[in-house]
């Protein structure tokens, strides 16, 4: 009998989000817990003494913890849903390097100017509009005449560049120019089990 995956979380974070979706998408039986960033909690020495950095997510599976959201993706993955990881040398290189590239491009581009419109966060928008261009632009000419980033169903490379991506325009990063990005995310969000993250009506989502 499975454990309950317990996942530390915040609302509005995407590298959060994307460990959720994918434990609801695979089917893992979890439990959310919502940490208060806002308030400190996660510089407070409880949350600490799971994750030293003070960042979520972070998941217990009983006397295991694991921090880093594509991290956690790879355990869940291997332990509770391997179809999302398949243990094949050439399609999990190909995992990995989706893997690097939300934990890279996604994350300096288009996740990065997110920061700036909800958090207003310091950082330069030019460079992150640059960041995004490219990335995006890679995503789509990847995706031309593909339903899933690896292969001909979902693993967690596409649950892992979901989150970012899909909020965007809420940084002011338009998906318009990216037709194969959008077709990407109307497949992720079809699958059973999808969970929204919550929307923030700022960049170009606001009215």
């Amino acid at each position: 009998m499975s454990n309950t995956v317990k996942i530390h979380s915040f609302t509005l974070s995407g590298h959060a989000h994307r460990v959720v979706l994918f434990a609801a998408i695979a089917g893992i039986k979890h439990q959310v817990n919502l940490i208060d960033l806002p308030a400190g909690e996660h510089k407070e020495a409880p949350f600490l003494a799971l994750n030293p950095l003070g960042q979520v997510p972070v998941i217990e599976d009983g006397n295991v913890v694991v921090s880093d959201s594509n991290a956690i993706l790879v355990y869940l993955a291997k332990k509770y849903a391997p179809t999302f990881l398949p243990n094949d040398p050439v399609v999990e290189a190909q995992i990995q390097k989706f893997l690097t590239l939300a934990a890279g491009s996604l994350a300096f581009g288009p996740a990065a100017a997110r920061l700036i419109t909800v958090f207003n966060a310091p950082i330069n928008v030019e460079y992150t509009m640059e960041i995004a261009a490219k990335a995006l632009s890679q995503l789509d000419l990847h995706m031309q005449g593909r339903e899933f980033l690896v292969g001909n169903t979902p693993t967690i490379a596409d649950i892992a560049i979901y989150s970012y991506t899909a909020h965007a325009p809420e940084g002011n990063v338009s998906l318009s120019p990216y037709p194969n990005v959008q077709r990407l995310l109307k497949n992720i969000e079809a699958l059973d089990g999808f969970v929204a993250m919550p929307t923030t009506e700022v960049g170009q989502l606001a009215k």
